[in-house]
């Protein structure tokens, strides 16, 4: 998750997601083991962390999310030059929980524009800080 000031991802050549205002550019990685459950909790914690400028939360300044799916969050690279993605769960349990996620955002009360599941996407972002977390559930 970072704080940016702008961001956007295209897909052959196409915006298909943008921040409409300084935001949150959330990379969202899925595991064999996570679960809505996980999704809702993640969804709460983004949306009320307080990060913004000024220490206020995404909540408290009505702040727009750009969600973007990447499964090479989860690579393996401990061992010889190319990295693992058996962390990664496949497509069809990931795509799911990023749209759960996506969905309790948006039932949160967010402003979520999004990437393409599984499409080579093209992102672009102003990290403001800059300020770069990982969470985890």
């Amino acid at each position: 998750m970072q704080r940016a000031s702008t961001g956007q991802v295209s897909v052959d050549g196409e915006v298909v997601g943008r921040l409409p205002s300084a935001g949150l550019v959330v990379l969202a990685g899925v595991t064999h083991t996570d679960t809505a459950t996980d999704a809702q909790k993640l969804a709460d914690k983004v949306w009320n962390l307080r990060i913004l400028d000024g220490e206020v939360s995404c909540a408290d300044a009505q702040a727009p999310v750009l969600v973007i799916s990447q499964f090479t969050l989860y690579a393996d690279t401990r061992k010889g030059r190319r990295p693992s993605w058996g962390d990664a769960a496949p497509g069809p349990i990931a795509e799911p929980l990023v749209d759960a996620f996506v969905e309790a955002l948006r039932g949160l009360g967010a402003h979520v524009e999004t990437g393409r599941f599984g499409a080579h996407m093209h992102v672009s972002l102003v990290n403001d800080g800059p300020v770069t977390l990982i969470l985890e559930s």
